[in-house]
């Protein structure tokens, strides 16, 4: 992988990262600290300019984000709703457990947008929810672009600074996800758990 995104980046320049970081966000699993580091690197090599960078990589979240937008849009709550009363009960949801937590996002959903562009793997996934609960898209492009914005000028940054010694920030950044990714999951089993609990607590 890291194979290729050097060649795209490197034949293709800012269009290259353009695509590269649309696709990232729509597949998360593209490491983006990679793009980024990498064309960090590239600004102290080539004539790609910091700028540059910068905004190709903001344009490709932020088209990717549309995307996801769009998906979660089409997968409207009550979509979702039909589908957990359906299937809900293989995994103890009910449809009060959707409304509740669109909800949740409906309160706190610019807190929720912004931040979350600073988290890997949720900072693609917070697109679907955005969409399905029909967030403004004005606001939703604004804390995206500047979400986006920040994150990439920094891992870009990181990248000049460190120059040809780039792929260390990338072991760094796995490890960061690593800890990321074990927090969400912990958090996940415990919601999950005290849902659980607490329909147990009612049905007594």
């Amino acid at each position: 992988m890291e194979e290729t995104i050097q060649h795209v980046v490197s034949e293709f320049g800012y269009a290259g990262i353009f695509l590269m970081i649309a696709l990232e966000n729509v597949f998360p699993p593209i490491p983006s600290e990679v793009i980024l580091t990498f064309g960090g690197f590239m600004t102290t090599s080539t004539d790609l300019r910091f700028a540059g960078v910068v905004a190709a990589s903001t344009m490709g979240s932020i088209i990717g984000a549309i995307v996801l937008y769009y998906f979660g849009y089409w997968m409207e709550a009550s979509k979702v709703e039909r589908f957990v009363e359906r299937w809900g009960r293989f995994l103890r949801l009910t449809a009060s457990d959707v409304r509740k937590a669109y909800g949740w996002f409906s309160k706190y959903e610019t807190w929720a947008v912004f931040l979350c562009r600073f988290v890997p793997l949720l900072r693609s996934l917070i697109s679907i929810p955005a969409g399905s609960a029909r967030m403004n898209m004005g606001k939703f492009l604004l804390l995206t672009a500047l979400g986006s914005l920040i994150w990439n000028a920094a891992l870009i940054g990181i990248g000049a600074a460190v120059g040809a010694q780039w792929e260390t920030i990338v072991a760094y950044m796995d490890t960061y996800s690593t800890f990321v990714y074990s927090g969400v999951a912990i958090l996940g089993m415990a919601v999950v758990y005290l849902m659980i609990r607490r329909k147990a607590a009612k049905e007594r």
